[in-house]
């Protein structure tokens, strides 16, 4: 069975098809560079994106942006039933055709940015996979992760340069907020990569797939999560500046010092523990006149 359920404002209208060829042979569809498409093909690149997600009955999966169904259907193949996130009306009915008769696939034409993960299976967690839109793939990924009480774990194509960050350590070039943010949360594996050419179109850059473990517990538990993301933000801000200077006006210097930290040392310098650390002190320390 393969059921409709679009978002266009605060409902929800069900629309449902027998697992039958209800629709014509698969359109061909143009990629549309706003909404930053570019379709998964390389039959290689799939089956060890299969593998290492390891899809299987039971399992509440969500795969944001499906596209033209590249891995959809195996995973719906595996685990019988999957929820797809795709913004792009024109393709739903191709998608619906491709997987006609594989399980039960529910489709929410939605932007994935403002759907709610909480709301599909409340008593279960989620397993989300994705190649997600390199134009917004950092914001979709803190969207998940304000949502991380649902999900058991997370397997993405981000672009190369975004896995290097995530998963880099203090004091590379690359280590940053995205490394200090994602980390506090999740466990960070790169898995491998993947060349320009497993997609169509090519992108001008190359891709790696991630796979994200929300900690439980927090390794460093956290006292106020906007207070940390705005430390955070700020102290990478302009990376050049030393704490001292890019934290004036949020952490005294004598709390940086009490904390063991040099007054003088810059952003990337710090771990993530030193990060959340100093943020608890922060956020309930008043600032000296």
């Amino acid at each position: 069975m393969i059921v409709l359920l679009q978002s266009p404002g605060c409902y929800h209208i069900p629309v449902r098809w027998p697992g039958t060829s209800c629709y014509p042979v698969a359109m061909k569809h143009r990629p549309r560079k706003r909404f930053g498409q570019h379709f998964l093909h390389d039959p290689h690149t799939i089956r060890r994106i299969l593998a290492v997600v390891g899809p299987g009955p039971g399992d509440r999966l969500v795969e944001i942006g499906p596209g033209q169904g590249a891995i959809t259907t195996g995973l719906l193949r595996a685990a019988g039933n999957l929820d797809v996130v795709e913004l792009d009306r024109d393709l739903i009915e191709p998608l619906a055709h491709r997987c006609a008769g594989l399980g039960e696939l529910t489709l929410h034409r939605v932007d994935a940015l403002d759907f709610d993960l909480r709301s599909l299976y409340p008593d279960q967690r989620l397993r989300l996979i994705g190649n997600l839109p390199y134009n917004i793939s950092t914001p979709l990924l803190f969207r998940f992760l304000d949502q991380a009480d649902c999900i058991d774990d997370m397997h993405f194509m981000l672009q190369k340069e975004v896995v290097a960050r995530i998963t880099a350590t203090p004091g590379a070039k690359t280590y940053g907020r995205l490394s200090v943010m994602i980390r506090t949360y999740c466990r960070a594996e790169p898995l491998f990569y993947i060349g320009s050419g497993a997609f169509t179109p090519a992108p001008k850059v190359d891709s790696g797939f991630l796979r994200l473990i929300p900690h439980r517990p927090l390794p460093y538990p956290v006292q106020d999560s906007a207070f940390l993301a705005h430390l955070v933000t700020r102290a990478f801000a302009q990376r050049r500046k030393t704490l001292r200077n890019s934290l004036q006006g949020l952490v005294d210097t004598q709390l940086l010092r009490a904390r063991g930290l040099d007054p003088g040392q810059r952003a990337e310098e710090l771990s993530v523990a030193a990060f959340v650390g100093l943020a608890n002190a922060a956020c309930k320390t008043p600032l000296s006149p």
